[in-house]
């Protein structure tokens, strides 16, 4: 339990929230989500976020208030919410005379008359009034039944998401016998103001459903024979792949693009959590086998200058598979020695050697140079041809469903057990007899054919291969897709791409504070949530030490064919 006082935790968590308010307000974060309306008329996208922060700042307050009374939190979480809100009331007073305009650039009159609800100095009492209730009505959520907690978590998180995707559910509900509901739920600027009541009482009564049917629905199961119960697990193993079969069909081939994206990441994101979440190998220079998988695919099946072939793509998907793991083996050569932050420099500098070549003068003859490969053709199986993102989302599936396959058999066996035993300590495990070299190659070499593997799927959905598209950012954002996931999680894998790759794709009207957010989103994962979304159990353990006991539920997800 924390030995700090009620007050002192209530001024630096409420300067915490209120410092973050300002900082998104000045660098353009609210005056561009200001333009999309959550409720028409009601809120808009960025006092939304400006009221979540100050509500954050009393749910943030509850953990280390648990031993104090309702009163007390309450009281403390008021006075959070006056704090927050300090900030940028008091930038609202020095704005009437001081000229931040001249040293921020962000500091425009526009958000300016945003943040006072164009009232002025006026509004100021009534915003830290405002703030106080806020974080008053966090602390409370956070002392009402576990139920009634899911129940309102659900229903305004799902307000938010839909408000802020409006645009992409209005395409999805563009069918003319969903035109009376996507009538009822939206204007052209946002949700009405009965589409909302009706998104908040849709989600809170399905939480609420599945809350209370959940238990007996368990128990229902655990009295039928083993035999009904597989069946039962073979039928909804099989409808939930007809349901992913059949989504390009209702989400549209903007949707189908995101998909296939995301599907890009995430074996490239299996790929790296072999190095880094199961052996423990920092490697940020990874984008370098994505670009040996494309190019390779280019080079062998395009009608450009550069073809050395006319292959189909899919022997040169093949062929990019064992040039790809070659190349890992290469790779992990003059680095076995490594380890550590001088690792990651390394192979850092790995990725930057192959960008640089590929742009060189001297392979331009062989690798276009910076106009790159064109004219890579799509792939044809049986006569279908692959040609836009709604038949590559099937290739993509496909290969993500045998990758994390691979990978989870790859987790449970002898040698995914040596990775692991040489990620908690090389030394120790070199002393038990593993052999580190091999097995240090091993996870490069296999890494590197998941993502020449994806690197193949990306030639052929853009058609072209560019060396700037092999950015070492591209790097960093697996790596950050598998810390937000769960560093040696599967599932994690898949929940990082959705929530780093599919969301800002889905919000591309903000995608010049992509990384404004990837980093704010980082640092509260590191504060809140270190072992990621959905993360392995070992991780979660590792971070969670005070847990007495491991629950029963919890060894079962220990045994082998299980992931947190």
């Amino acid at each position: 339990m924390s030995t700090r006082s009620p007050l002192r935790h209530a001024v630096r968590i409420g300067l915490l929230w209120g410092t973050g308010a300002l900082f998104i307000s000045l660098v353009g974060l609210i005056e561009a989500l200001q333009q999309r309306q959550i409720v028409t008329g009601i809120v808009s996208g960025g006092h939304t976020i400006l009221l979540v922060l100050i509500l954050a700042a009393g749910l943030s307050l509850a953990r280390p208030l648990t031993a104090v009374g309702a009163g007390v939190r309450l009281g403390a979480a008021a006075l959070a919410g006056v704090i927050a809100a300090l900030p940028v009331a008091l930038w609202l007073l020095l704005s009437r005379v001081v000229n931040f305009r001249a040293m921020i650039v962000g500091a425009t009159p526009e958000l300016y008359t945003i943040l006072s609800l164009g009232r002025g100095p006026a509004v100021l009492p009534w915003l830290l009034l405002g703030g106080a209730l806020l974080a008053a009505v966090g602390m409370a959520l956070t002392m009402l039944p576990r139920e009634a907690q899911s129940l309102a978590t659900t229903g305004l998180v799902t307000l938010l998401i839909i408000g802020l995707l409006q645009e992409q559910v209005q395409l999805i509900l563009q069918a003319p016998w969903l035109t009376r509901i996507r009538e009822a739920l939206f204007t052209f600027d946002g949700l009405t103001p009965l589409g909302a009541v009706i998104v908040v009482a849709l989600s809170a009564g399905v939480s609420s459903l599945w809350h209370r049917q959940r238990p007996r629905a368990r128990a229902r199961l655990a009295q039928w024979p083993p035999a009904r119960r597989r069946w039962l697990q073979v039928g909804g193993f099989a409808a939930a792949v007809a349901l992913i079969l059949l989504l390009p069909l209702f989400v549209g081939p903007f949707f189908s693009q995101v998909l296939v994206l995301v599907g890009l990441y995430t074996l490239m994101g299996m790929g790296l959590n072999l190095e880094v979440g199961f052996a423990g190998l920092l490697d940020i220079g990874f984008v370098a086998f994505w670009a040996i998988g494309a190019y390779t695919v280019g080079l062998l099946t395009s009608s450009s200058p550069q073809a050395i072939a006319h292959l189909s793509w899919w022997t040169a998907t093949l062929i990019a598979a064992v040039v790809s793991l070659i190349s890992g083996f290469l790779f992990g050569l003059p680095i076995l020695g490594i380890r550590g932050d001088y690792l990651a420099i390394a192979t850092l500098g790995f990725g930057e050697i192959i960008r640089l070549l590929v742009l060189s003068d001297f392979l331009r003859p062989w690798l276009g140079g910076s106009q790159g490969v064109l004219g890579i053709p799509k792939p044809v199986l049986f006569g279908f041809e692959f040609r836009g993102p709604e038949q590559l989302f099937f290739i993509t599936i496909g290969a993500s469903a045998i990758v994390a396959f691979v990978a989870a058999r790859l987790r449970d066996s002898r040698l995914g057990r040596a990775w692991m035993a040489m990620r908690e300590d090389e030394d120790v495990a070199q002393a038990m007899g593993i052999n580190t070299v091999n097995i240090k190659l091993l996870a490069y070499g296999i890494g590197a054919v998941f993502a020449g593997v994806s690197g193949a799927i990306f030639a052929v959905m853009v058609g072209s291969v560019f060396p700037h598209s092999f950015s070492v950012l591209v790097s960093i954002n697996v790596l950050a897709l598998i810390i937000v996931g769960g560093m040696g999680s599967l599932p994690g894998v898949v929940v990082g791409s959705l929530a780093l790759v599919g969301l800002p794709e889905l919000l591309r009207e903000f995608s010049d504070y992509r990384f404004l957010v990837y980093g704010a989103v980082l640092m509260v994962m590191m504060i809140l949530r270190p072992e990621g979304l959905w993360p392995a159990a070992a991780q979660r353990r590792e971070l969670h030490e005070e847990v007495a006991a491991v629950p029963e539920r919890e060894a079962v997800e220990m045994l082998p064919g299980s992931d947190g």
